[in-house]
């Protein structure tokens, strides 16, 4: 037992000893001199802001969008390394304080290749991660993986926060094949990427050997050969209006023959379709069988790259305030559970500094009417006063 219990905290110790931070940034001291923003002409530039409500003005400031109608493009380089044989998480907080109407929260991972100076919408990146929010039609986290020079969107839809907010954003890569999202710490989705990224052929397809046979009958409803058209169903439309008059004005030379005008006719009934009854030839729908793809071979490798060595914010925003803070890239979870607890405390100070101040606006507005309706009371009675001055002066 004694030596069972050393080997497993030998391997903890292990475990742990191999356990990384890959990149990790809070926006503090110096933070201009780690990231590097682009060559590309007419950028917006980020400033540092805790924004309006917030936990610790200190821990709590991060990098705002700063000018509507921009594109943004910073990036930081951090040491390479491969993500193959472990779980990688990717974390980062999101608040998008000015009420975003279209513009994206979302972060880029790049291979160890990027060139800072250099980087734009066009650059090559391994993973794309976070909210993107245009409008009522466009508010969902991207999910998009690299695979052999083509970004694969997740197929399914992932809904994005859309308040005023602060929200953290984790992504949860699995050396197993499989994602996870999460905002604020819960799950919101997971899966397998070889399903949910169309990266590989489809492990079955249609066996091209057979069809449907030329007799199979797929019309589950057939019109009933027994029912007729009654004999009066056939009437027009319209039918001249009977209780209508000649104006006496109407002249035959000049406007021409008078005809009555034209009205719906109650007895119309529409054209006539016989009803419809079960199709006794139905053979139910017909299933392509399918085969093996003899072009699809599996991947355990779909999650992992070569080379993860810079992270950037590449986004365009309509109106800017958007604040990024606390990024994390770590293969150890423990960190990403940390990052966790550490919003979640930040979240509960934010939203009771945003009470308090909310309070303490209702106050000072039902004080204001307070005020005023006073003042419109004291008016009244001033205006009364004069009245019965008037009054007594005629008297």
């Amino acid at each position: 037992m004694f030596k069972l219990a050393v080997v497993a905290v030998a391997a903890l110790l292990i475990a742990s000893a191999s356990a990384t931070v890959f990149f990790s940034e809070d926006f503090g001291k110096g933070w201009e001199s780690r990231w590097v923003q682009s060559n590309k002409a007419d950028l917006g530039t980020f400033k540092a802001s805790h924004g309006k409500y917030y936990n610790d003005a200190d821990e709590d400031t991060g990098i705002q969008t700063s000018q509507d109608a921009k594109f943004y493009a910073l990036s930081a380089k951090f040491n390479e390394f491969t993500n193959k044989g472990k779980d990688l998480y990717i974390s980062f907080i999101v608040k998008h304080e000015q009420n975003i109407d279209c513009g994206g929260g979302y972060v880029k991972i790049f291979p160890a290749s990027l060139d800072p100076k250099e980087m734009n919408g066009e650059s090559p990146y391994n993973i794309m991660f976070g909210p993107d929010i245009c409008g009522p039609g466009t508010r969902k986290v991207h999910v998009i993986f690299s695979h052999k020079g083509e970004n694969k969107q997740v197929t399914k839809s992932i809904p994005c926060k859309a308040d005023e907010a602060s929200h953290l954003y984790t992504l949860i890569v699995g050396d197993d094949n499989t994602y996870e999202v999460q905002i604020d710490g819960e799950k919101v989705e997971s899966g397998s990427i070889e399903t949910d990224f169309d990266m590989l052929p489809p492990k079955k397809i249609k066996d091209p050997k057979v069809s449907k046979p030329a007799d199979w009958v797929d019309q589950k409803e057939i019109a009933d050969p027994e029912d007729k058209k009654p004999e009066d169903w056939d009437q027009p439309e319209h039918i001249a209006d009977e209780k209508a008059t000649k104006p006496e004005d109407w002249d035959d030379e000049m406007d021409g023959e008078w005809e009555a005008p034209q009205i719906p006719n109650p007895a119309y009934k529409g054209q006539w379709k016989p009803k419809m009854i079960p199709n006794p030839a139905y053979k139910g729908e017909w299933v392509h069988p399918e085969i093996d793809n003899p072009d699809y071979s599996p991947n355990a490798n779909l999650y992992a790259y070569d080379s993860f060595g810079a992270i950037g914010f590449d986004l365009w925003q309509v109106k800017s305030g958007t604040i990024f803070d606390s990024v994390l890239i770590t293969d150890d979870e423990s960190k990403a559970t940390a990052a966790v607890e550490a919003f979640k405390k930040r979240k509960e100070g934010e939203e009771a500094m945003k009470k308090a101040a909310e309070e303490e606006e209702k106050k000072k507005r039902e004080a204001e009417e307070a005020a005023k309706k006073a003042a419109d009371a004291s008016k009244a009675d001033e205006d009364d006063e004069d009245e019965d001055e008037i009054v007594k002066d005629e008297l």
